[in-house]
């Protein structure tokens, strides 16, 4: 049996586990990593990435499609366009395969030695990884835990050719008539809006009474009402119990909110019902862990309750971000080198890609009501935005909203809604981290015309004098 000893060995080359690694490699530690999918972890190869690239073609694909016949915008094409979900799917590929092959460089690059297989732990600090090639045993001074976490199924809805995981949508190559999604969370929401505009008819089964719950109702609006405005049904307060796969199409049996028991028929039942951390399969009972739960315990650090023995990502608990998996890598791998680190972020950011985007960095009014502090409130909307409304999004609802300390205008929150929003996420992290009050933001000058002036002029609504409402 092959046997290799390291300074740092990271287990999953996901966006926690390869960021960690890389930045092991730039500080001279002796680096592996063991993966035994293609490098990249979930976000990039079946969850942000090409989920992203699927939203932006079924945009398009829409976009192309309102320019029919009379057409818009003083543009017009003779017939309507035609989707190749085939070649669509292809596309997104290519950009998972570009975008993982980079990430393979930028280990090489940085000396980091990539074992291809799985890991199993004997203890703490010993794993044996199953490779093409046979088995490799691994010994290291320092464990990586970045494992990531997997999409949760319902013991009443096993996965199946009709009863679909987000990564099937993914990869489908014929468009379905009907597609019903149980769940109305950011997942399913950015997957069945993307599939309502390539032209499947949608249906969201959803068991609370409202859609993004992690959200308040002001700011989900918006997107129920691009919902309604086109025709996508959402049945709120239903249990999905069971599906019938047997006919030609599969039939999901749900109860309603008043407990009546219901059916509905589509081509593709998608679930996305949340996602569970990765701690069965691969020795974790070996390794003297304290759990949380579900999740391995971690402190500030990133430190397990077994020495030199680090987790992070999905695996240590919620948010289950890639980005906050990476800024934990990162932190780890600077620890290990002598580094005083510590992971304590003032907000992370969380972005869904609905139609329209949604935003949301620290707290809103309500959270900061619940702890006893008193706010100021100021909403911009994106209706007085001259760059929105030349490039066709200030008729969505869309706003900025900031929630700041009344006594000092220290900004607790920025929150927000509308088209490219996503895109304003890091100016509002920036401003939490940095400590901004409300005339900091009021008082940068903003670049005209941009989205980004709806954060100033929100700021400005905050401390009673917004000039363009």
């Amino acid at each position: 049996m092959k046997q290799i000893s390291c300074k740092v060995l990271v287990i999953g080359a996901g966006p926690g586990g390869y960021v960690a690694a890389i930045r092991a490699g730039q500080l001279g530690l002796d680096t592996v990593i063991v993966e035994g999918d293609r490098c990249g972890g979930t976000c990039l190869i079946r969850g942000c990435i090409p989920s992203k690239a699927m939203i932006h073609a079924a945009t398009r694909f829409e976009e192309l499609s309102a320019h029919t016949g009379d057409g818009k915008l003083g543009i017009s094409i003779t017939a309507k366009p035609e989707l190749d979900m085939s070649k669509l799917v292809d596309w997104k590929e290519s950009i998972v395969d570009r975008l993982s092959g980079g990430v393979e460089g930028l280990l090489k690059k940085n000396k980091v030695n990539r074992v291809v297989g799985w890991a199993n732990f004997k203890d703490a600090k010993h794993c044996t990884v199953a490779t093409a090639d046979g088995d490799v045993e691994i010994s290291a001074e320092h464990v990586i835990l970045a494992n990531g976490s997997s999409i949760t199924e319902l013991p009443s809805l096993p996965f199946s050719d009709n009863v679909i995981t987000s990564t099937d949508a993914l990869k489908l190559r014929t468009l379905p008539e009907h597609l019903v999604v149980i769940g109305a969370g950011y997942i399913g929401l950015e997957m069945g809006i993307a599939y309502r505009k390539l032209g499947a008819k949608v249906t969201f089964i959803e068991g609370l009474d409202r859609l993004l719950p992690l959200y308040d109702k002001e700011m989900t609006r918006p997107i129920q009402n691009w919902l309604k405005k086109h025709d996508v049904e959402v049945i709120y307060s239903a249990r999905a119990q069971g599906v019938n796969d047997e006919g030609a199409k599969p039939v999901l049996e749900y109860t309603d909110k008043d407990g009546n028991n219901q059916q509905i028929e589509g081509d593709k039942i998608l679930v996305t019902v949340g996602r569970r951390p990765n701690t069965q399969g691969w020795g974790l009972e070996n390794m003297c862990l304290d759990m949380d739960g579900a999740f391995v315990k971690v402190d500030n650090q990133c430190r397990t309750a077994m020495k030199n023995v680090w987790a992070i990502g999905d695996l240590v608990g919620e948010p289950m971000l890639a980005h906050k998996a990476s800024a934990q890598g990162e932190m780890v791998a600077e620890i290990i080198a002598g580094e005083r680190r510590e992971f304590d972020p003032v907000a992370i950011p969380a972005v869904c890609f609905t139609e329209p985007e949604i935003v949301g960095v620290g707290l809103t009014p309500n959270e900061a009501k619940e702890q006893g502090i008193e706010t100021t409130v100021g909403k911009f909307p994106f209706a007085a935005i001259g760059k929105a409304l030349a490039m066709e999004a200030g008729s969505d609802g869309g706003f900025v909203r900031i929630t700041a300390r009344k006594d000092n205008h220290l900004i607790l929150g920025i929150h927000a809604v509308g088209a490219h929003v996503a895109e304003l996420s890091n100016q509002f992290a920036l401003a939490l981290e940095m400590g901004a009050t409300l005339e900091d933001l009021a008082n940068t000058i903003h670049v005209h015309p941009t989205l980004g002036e709806a954060t100033m002029e929100a700021a400005m609504a905050s401390l009673g004098h917004a000039i363009h409402i």
